[in-house]
């Protein structure tokens, strides 16, 4: 694999007197992981046995899977866990909302009967490097199957209808030529298939084309299986598990969408109402879009499994950022497209890399302030009412 170098995130402007929220962002994998690994301190004062797990990548030692957990003091009651960064990129997000939990929310758990499971980022070489995926090309979260035999290259034909279009070859140069060549492929893409058979197609997973976007892999992943245990530890000490997951990416850029699993019993109407939240849909293609290998799916399955007196619910934070309007849609697609060419074949140009990888950043790690404080308060709003409903506040 060719050497990739890391481009710093936009710095908060400390005289800015919005810099509490933007604080809250790091400006690299490095700085998020120094943040995270020094809560435990003060961490252990309310929790003595909490402990900093760190596990570092096979081919990459110096990039570390980071996680702390801690039991209840008295009872094994509860279990929270929250977990960020399963998409790479998408963990400055996850590690701002995860920093906010912990100042805001975690000193008023009760210890005695609620345990904690942290976990700094799933994906950290795809944090670290501006990737969505890991170091193989693999979309994690078309990883999470129950049966390693479900990552079959024959899932999704459609893809095999596009896989062309997704990922063009050769090296990108003039920008607005490439960007207009894609927009042509999609076109293509859209008459020949539909809009809706494209898109699904598109988002579902596949497992055929290794350089292709949303590639699911060909094993389980080593974080992949290192999370699978972490969640297996968190059900083994509890009677009631709560997992909150952030993603970035899909949905209304106005409105954070909380994205709960088709294995949830609860309608999304019934849990909007409940946690008093405005949007609330399930993982389908008639409330959001379906997937196969989501994690959150994978925990479901797990309690259904192997412990099936654990009580559950876990759910997904999805902010979105460029919208669902067919413009939105279109334009994060091209910058996924994008990005996944310059990995494999390279820009003609400093410039024109900088330019793909930024505006990859921007479709999932938004610098404009407007946005970063309109996530928090939507992730406040959540945070609070799911915490409340489940009874760990």
């Amino acid at each position: 694999m060719r050497e990739i170098e890391t481009l710093p995130v936009p710095l908060a402007d400390e005289t800015d007197p919005a810099s509490e929220i933007q604080q809250l962002f790091p400006q690299s994998y490095e700085i998020s992981r120094r943040r995270f690994r020094g809560m435990l301190p003060w961490l252990k004062q309310k929790w003595p046995g909490a402990v900093l797990h760190s596990i570092p990548l096979r081919e990459f030692p110096e990039i570390t899977i980071d996680w702390i957990h801690a039991n209840a003091t008295l009872s094994n009651d509860k279990m929270l866990v929250f977990t960020t960064g399963e998409h790479g990129i998408e963990g400055y997000v996850g590690s701002a909302m995860l920093e906010y939990f912990a100042q805001n929310y975690l000193p008023r758990l009760d210890s005695e009967t609620t345990g904690i499971t942290l976990v700094h980022t799933i994906n950290p070489w795809g944090m670290k490097f501006w990737r969505r995926t890991n170091p193989n090309n693999v979309d994690l979260n078309r990883n999470f199957v129950w049966e390693e035999n479900q990552l079959d290259p024959a899932f999704n034909p459609g893809y095999q209808a596009i896989a062309g279009d997704m990922a063009p070859q050769g090296e990108i140069n003039h920008l607005g030529w490439h960007r207009i060549a894609l927009l042509l492929r999609y076109l293509r893409g859209l008459l020949r298939m539909g809009k809706s058979d494209f898109w699904d197609a598109k988002i579902l997973g596949q497992y055929a084309y290794p350089q292709g976007i949303h590639f699911g892999g060909s094993q389980v992943q080593e974080e992949v299986a290192l999370v699978k245990s972490i969640c297996r530890q968190a059900f083994s000490v509890c009677r009631k598990l709560l997992h909150l997951d952030m993603h970035t990416g899909y949905g209304p850029r106005e409105q954070m969408t909380l994205v709960n699993s088709v294995l949830e019993s609860k309608t999304s109407g019934e849990f909007s109402q409940q946690i008093g939240y405005p949007l609330v849909a399930a993982m389908n293609p008639e409330e959001f879009y379906e997937v196969r290998g989501d994690m959150i799916d994978y925990v479901y399955l797990l309690r259904e499994k192997e412990f099936p007196d654990v009580k559950l619910y876990a759910t997904s934070f999805e902010f979105g950022t460029f919208g669902i309007s067919h413009w939105g849609k279109l334009r994060s697609l091209l910058a996924m497209i994008q990005e996944n060419q310059w990995f494999w074949h390279g820009a003609g140009s400093r410039q024109t890399e900088e330019a793909v990888r930024v505006e990859f950043l921007e479709s999932f790690s938004p610098s404009e302030f407007r946005w970063r404080e309109k996530a928090v308060a939507d992730a406040d709003q959540a945070f609070r009412g799911i915490l409340k409903m489940e009874g760990f506040l």
